[in-house]
């Protein structure tokens, strides 16, 4: 049976070929120091449960010959001649949004909650980001 709870950072560092490989095989694993509980799973099921779990709902709209889209209660938007320039422009305000809140938004009373959609988009390429943004049970469109 492959240990997968580790009392301290100590008893973790001291195996983390086993850390990594618990993680890596999908099980639950955790580590402990100073008495907080940290989880170590595999970046890609991570992305893929968050892109599930925190649909996009993109709102695209097609308006004065150009498109935009945007994230309801997010302060990203986009905007481009057609809708595939437009969801690019999205992709990179999420990524600057992303930098944003890892450097500092993360302690913003109107932020914090935005972890999620931060954590998705440092773990996801341009290419999935485009997928859960165009998903179609995600999209709105105006």
């Amino acid at each position: 049976m492959t240990v997968r709870h580790f009392p301290s950072y100590s008893e973790a560092r001291a195996n983390l070929r086993g850390v990594l490989d618990a993680a890596n095989a999908g099980v639950v694993t955790t580590l402990e120091r100073d008495h907080t509980r940290f989880a170590v799973v595999d970046g890609e099921l991570l992305r893929s449960q968050l892109a599930t779990l925190r649909p996009a709902h993109a709102v695209v709209t097609a308006e004065g010959g150009g498109w935009s889209a945007f994230l309801p209660g997010l302060p990203v938007s986009g905007e481009g001649d057609d809708l595939d320039a437009a969801i690019d422009d999205l992709i990179d305000a999420l990524r600057d949004y992303a930098a944003d809140w890892n450097d500092r938004l993360h302690v913003a009373a109107n932020h914090e909650a935005n972890w999620a959609v931060a954590a998705l988009v440092e773990l996801s390429t341009d290419e999935q980001l485009r997928s859960w943004l165009l998903t179609i049970d995600s999209i709105t469109e105006q």
